[in-house]
């Protein structure tokens, strides 16, 4: 198994990488990456993200629907168009969702839940880089679909965070070039 780096260089060198080779990605590494996201913090403690593992014929089958969405909205693009919607799941081995979860109690609060999970995706994209594998976090129109969260098993109204793709690196990117924080930060005494 690779060597896992530190957090702070996971952080500082992880970078989202499209091009991934087909191999698959053991279900041990996958339930490892799952294991690291649910670390992250969330309020009242209640575990609001969902996760949805994709391989195989699964990532045709959202395909699929990602293509019929697609004619159905756009029934005079050329068939390439439709083509390449169906295939876009087939990008990497490993297709990934994660969902926030509806409040389910008073207290708790729909933004709240849609923070944690995110940092919940956020920690499965360090570890993965730590472990040596690619990923990459994306949404687009499918993430607000009905019908692709209905073949997710979610319900219309329950925010689609991501659509992470997984799998091993096809090249080595060069390293990540990111503006400083300097003109993003307030300080206030």
């Amino acid at each position: 198994m690779h060597k896992t780096m530190d957090a702070i260089e996971a952080i500082f060198t992880r970078k989202s990488i499209p091009k991934l080779k087909p191999d698959p990605v053991p279900r041990e590494v996958i339930e490892r990456l799952l294991e690291a996201a649910v670390q992250a913090p969330n309020h009242y403690k209640v575990r609001p993200w969902r996760f949805i593992v994709l391989t195989g014929a699964a990532r045709e089958r959202l395909g699929e629907i990602f293509a019929d969405i697609l004619r159905e909205k756009f029934p005079d693009l050329p068939e390439s168009a439709y083509e390449k919607e169906r295939r876009k799941p087939l990008r990497a081995p490993v297709l990934i969702v994660a969902a926030a979860a509806l409040p389910g109690s008073p207290k708790e609060i729909l933004t709240e839940n849609i923070c944690a999970t995110a940092a919940a995706v956020q920690n499965l994209l360090l570890a993965a880089h730590a472990l040596g594998l690619a990923a990459k976090w994306r949404t687009g129109t499918p993430a607000s679909e009905p019908r692709v969260k209905e073949f997710l098993g979610l319900s219309p109204e329950q925010p689609l965070i991501s659509f992470i793709y997984l799998g091993y690196p096809a090249f080595e990117p060069a390293p990540p070039n990111r503006p400083s924080h300097h003109d993003r930060v307030t300080w206030m005494t």
